[in-house]
């Protein structure tokens, strides 16, 4: 197999089969490949995911630091657009890890379209702040523990139907004063709140 159809062969597996690489056969796929198409399988993979396949023994043991995007979506009511997580029982910003070779306004425009369904256009995305630090802390239920850096961005135009991917269990608006008490960012949602009020 040439590593054209070894990138389409991952491209193809389920993410659960992409998750489940070994380490000996990723070595052994990663030594045939040139730089550009690293980049490539990490991306397809995604870059966190594609990190710890790297590590071996140590990927669950290991604090990953990433970069990454989320977004304040509002609608016409003014009203904040929460997901319910599908990995652990929190409400969070629609958002994610940023790719190789990524911008930040392309992670956020990427991550908003596969958890929401929505197409938002660069010009409508408004930088609220850039968060790192300890409040960016986040364990998962497999282990893994992340330290984010996260370009906040604002949104309040955006078209298409409001649907979620399996990273969701449901999306909903909620007023700012009647948020969920299990809330996944509460960092970000009060740095977007202490703007408001300045």
């Amino acid at each position: 197999m040439n590593n054209k159809e070894v990138l389409d062969k991952i491209r193809n597996m389920s993410v659960s089969e992409q998750r489940n690489i070994s380490y000996k056969e990723l070595v052994n796929i990663i030594k045939e490949l040139s730089s550009d198409e690293i980049i490539e399988l990490s991306n397809i993979i995604g870059y966190p995911v594609f990190t710890r396949l790297c590590m071996g023994e140590l990927a669950h043991r290991f604090v990953l630091l990433q970069d990454g995007a989320a977004a304040i979506i509002l609608n016409d009511k003014g009203q904040i657009l929460l997901q319910s997580r599908a990995d652990r029982d929190k409400w969070g910003l629609p958002g994610g890890c940023q790719e190789l070779g990524e911008r930040f306004q392309d992670t956020i425009i990427r991550e908003i379209k596969e958890e929401t369904n929505l197409d938002v256009l660069e010009e409508d995305l408004e930088l609220v702040a850039i968060v790192s630090g300890s409040t960016r802390r986040n364990d998962y239920p497999n282990g893994d523990v992340v330290i984010n850096n996260t370009v906040l961005y604002r949104v309040s135009n955006y078209t298409g139907d409001l649907r979620w991917d399996a990273e969701s269990k449901k999306m909903e608006f909620f007023d700012f004063d009647n948020l969920p008490s299990n809330l996944n960012d509460p960092d970000l949602i009060q740095i977007y709140i202490d703007k408001l009020l300045n």
